[in-house]
């Protein structure tokens, strides 16, 4: 299936940055920031056939595991940090991003809004955990711990002083439509440009 939530992050990174991907599975999105041109990118994974299906296609990449930290690299030794569907299911997001904020000077955060309008009424009319086409999993199955709205996101930037340089709900992965107002409840996806203090003009 197409993934238009990538495609959009393709779209938000210029062609010379130095761009890290963390959680970066089987290396689709950095394929496809490949051959967009950014040639300086790298990713970040835990397992090891998505490691081994990384190298196949000629991506580095490296084992590591993100909720113990970035330790591996420096401060701003990267434009952009990447978290793609991933925020939902580490064990320690606060650490996390505050760690793509002080190795990136920029980070692209993207996660399924559990504000959406058909989670909420799944729930309001069976009662239970919702399976909708984009989180087919029962909610003993499902990787997914930590359950966040874009309305959320947003309160814990705010909570926390970092500044968000640009919001994007995603009405849908499989059409790559975007919704203007109401993301919290119109969008199944959120996909944030958060910014470190470096790159906050004085």
């Amino acid at each position: 299936m197409q993934r238009f939530d990538q495609d959009i992050i393709v779209n938000l990174i210029p062609r010379g940055a130095r761009v890290l991907d963390l959680g970066c599975g089987n290396g689709d999105l950095l394929t496809k920031l490949k051959r967009s041109g950014v040639s300086d990118i790298r990713g970040v994974e835990i397992d090891d056939r998505c490691i081994a299906a990384c190298v196949r296609k000629g991506l580095t990449v490296f084992q590591g595991d993100i909720d113990e930290g970035l330790g591996d690299y420096d401060d701003a030794s990267f434009d952009y940090i990447v978290l793609n569907q991933t925020l939902q299911v580490v064990h320690k997001p606060t650490l996390v991003i505050q760690e793509m904020l002080r190795v990136g000077n920029k980070a692209i955060v993207s996660f399924p809004n559990f504000g959406y309008f058909r989670i909420r009424w799944y729930i309001l009319t069976k009662g239970q955990m919702p399976k909708v086409d984009f989180l087919p999993r029962d909610w003993y199955d499902t990787p997914n711990i930590h359950l966040s709205t874009i309305s959320d996101f947003q309160a814990f930037c705010r909570t926390r002083n970092i500044p968000i340089e640009r919001l994007i709900g995603l009405k849908s992965c499989a059409t790559g439509k975007t919704v203007g107002h109401f993301q919290n409840v119109l969008s199944q996806v959120g996909i944030f440009v958060i910014m470190s203090e470096r790159e906050v003009p004085n």
